[in-house]
């Protein structure tokens, strides 16, 4: 178990979930925090098991025991969502935006709802929204395993860095043909229409295979550059595109360190995903590998959020527009509304979170050494808490 990443899990949750209750506008990077998570957790975990299983057992065990983390939790969720809508539906409440919900779940229930994030008919719904970067996050598990098992290990840097190179350029490809029209099905958005797409964050993943394996040159040092060049980079190309730091006006605009989503000035959607991305691998890096914040990251509330942070993010987002209609029966102050609807939208989180991975998901992670346990008839020596495993 590597120390410090349930940590780091709960500071991208909570960064989601400053960002979702108008709290810290660049909280949108905590979604990029994750993904190179995923990319330092699953590749690690995918080449400790390519030195010990081989063809069909190699991806029926890998495929077996993402199936028993990801898939009972996320689909309760959809169908405690349709219990709900139904009821609400019944007693005439929201009836329009429970009918939206209703339109829109069957691309959760495919995982395919980031490619609907991104069409023209998408619109905004805090039941769903969040589950794009699930359905980003299911895709690569589908192509990411082969992608390993085929290629040798002695050209995976190269496939790695091929990957991070070619995807600012992926993304730029992607915004020439949003633009030409020939996708009449995608937003005129170009910029929140490229954010979902799977390929739009593939350097993240690669950003966190690479490290999984291989040295980062002078990691502190590089880490302090980046503390500097991100805020920097991102304020200086707001100023020079707008003139203005603050372009509602607002003090508040200063959270998002020049990246308001969807960052669509300066052409930030081509290089600022690549920026946040490394800046967030040379984290990892050193909280994995040197032993970086272990000291503040195992701090056992912080461990604790980041141990059940897959239900925190499949929860909060529906639970801040519950504790948003607080407004509907109490009449308040927005200066007060605000911080109320933020911390009963917490609590309520961590309630639902806490129950479903004491009921439901904790004892189905119980069965994943049973059913698909990573080890041959060769060596019999259990993989599931080798290096880049940590609960991925």
């Amino acid at each position: 178990m590597i120390l410090g990443l349930d940590g780091l899990r709960a500071i991208a949750f909570l960064l989601v979930f400053a960002c979702h209750t108008d709290y810290l506008l660049v909280g949108w990077t905590g979604v990029l925090l994750f993904f190179v998570l995923s990319g330092f957790l699953i590749t690690g975990i995918l080449n400790s098991m390519k030195t010990r299983l081989r063809g069909k057992e190699f991806f029926i065990k890998f495929y077996g025991r993402r199936f028993l983390r990801i898939f009972p939790l996320y689909y309760f969720y959809l169908l405690l969502m349709l219990g709900v809508a139904a009821i609400l539906l019944g007693v005439g409440y929201r009836m329009n935006y429970m009918h939206e919900f209703y339109r829109q779940v069957p691309y959760a229930f495919a995982y395919v709802y980031n490619f609907f994030y991104a069409s023209s008919t998408f619109t905004q719904h805090k039941f769903l929204d969040h589950f794009w970067s699930l359905s980003v996050e299911e895709q690569f598990y589908v192509f990411w395993p082969l992608l390993i098992f085929l290629t040798p290990d002695r050209w995976q840097k190269r496939l790695f860095l091929a990957i991070i190179l070619l995807a600012p350029a992926f993304r730029l490809a992607t915004v020439y043909f949003l633009r030409s029209g020939m996708f009449p099905f995608f937003t005129s958005d170009i910029p929140l229409g490229l954010y979902p797409l799977p390929w739009t964050h593939m350097d993240a993943f690669a950003m966190g295979a690479y490290i999984s394996r291989y040295e980062l040159p002078r990691p502190k040092l590089q880490f302090v550059l980046l503390l500097l060049l991100v805020p920097t980079a991102g304020f200086v190309s707001q100023y020079v595109s707008s003139g203005t730091l603050t372009p509602s006006g607002t003090l508040m605009d200063l959270t998002s360190l020049g990246y308001t989503f969807p960052i669509a000035n300066a052409f930030k959607h081509i290089w600022g995903y690549s920026l946040f991305n490394y800046l967030f691998a040379v984290l990892i890096y050193g909280v994995a590998r040197q032993g970086w914040f272990i000291r503040w990251l195992e701090w056992k509330p912080l461990a604790y959020l980041g141990k059940i942070s897959y239900g925190m993010y499949v929860f909060h987002f529906s639970m801040t527009w519950f504790a948003a209609r607080i407004r509907d029966v109490v009449p308040m102050s927005e200066d007060l509304a605000k911080p109320l609807t933020a911390l009963i939208a917490f609590l309520a989180t961590l309630l639902l979170a806490s129950l479903t991975y004491r009921l439901l998901e904790s004892p189905l992670l119980n069965l994943k050494d049973r059913w698909f346990a990573t080890y041959s008839a060769v060596n019999t020596t259990v993989t599931s808490r080798s290096p880049g495993s940590a609960q991925a």
